[in-house]
């Protein structure tokens, strides 16, 4: 892929805009629609953020099928962490289109994601590494690592959502 077939900054940024949006509005079903066949969801540790899945505990590292089932249990009623549902608002900025790796366009953008549970407002700061894909005139999501700055999950616990 050359560098006059990436898309624009602004092409990137407008999808992430809605990326952030459907997440924060609970419209996880539309979100799926975003994803690639081959989607993978990683959140790697804040001690080894530049962690590899195959061989380092992450905190989240789903394939498209562990996506699917995490998007159904997060929308019925079995996901007790999240009943009710948090309330989320996501802050995306720094979106840069690195370049291209095969038919991939590595993106990265920094992120704060505020979570409101409980009379209590969680913060979780750090950036995403994206690797999208064109599937016809549309991009999607191959790959989305969310690598977080916070030096550990207290007073959080635990990552109950889709960050």
């Amino acid at each position: 892929m050359s560098a006059r077939e990436l898309p624009s900054r602004q092409t990137v940024e407008d999808f992430l805009y809605k990326e952030a949006a459907l997440l924060d509005e609970w419209r996880l079903e539309e979100w799926l629609e975003m994803l690639a066949d081959d989607a993978i969801y990683e959140i790697p540790p804040t001690d080894v953020p530049e962690g590899d899945s195959r061989n380092t505990l992450f905190i989240i590292a789903d394939d498209a099928v562990r996506i699917k089932s995490r998007v159904k249990q997060l929308l019925g009623k079995s996901a007790w962490a999240e009943n009710p549902k948090s309330r989320t608002r996501r802050m995306i900025a720094n979106v840069r289109v690195l370049g291209a790796d095969g038919e991939n366009i590595l993106v990265t953008a920094n992120f704060a994601v505020y979570r409101m549970r409980y009379e209590s407002v969680d913060t979780y700061i750090g950036h995403y590494d994206y690797k999208l894909v064109r599937r016809g005139e549309a991009l999607k999501i191959r790959e989305r690592r969310a690598i977080l700055d916070n030096e550990a999950l207290r007073p959080h616990g635990k990552i109950s959502f889709i960050l």
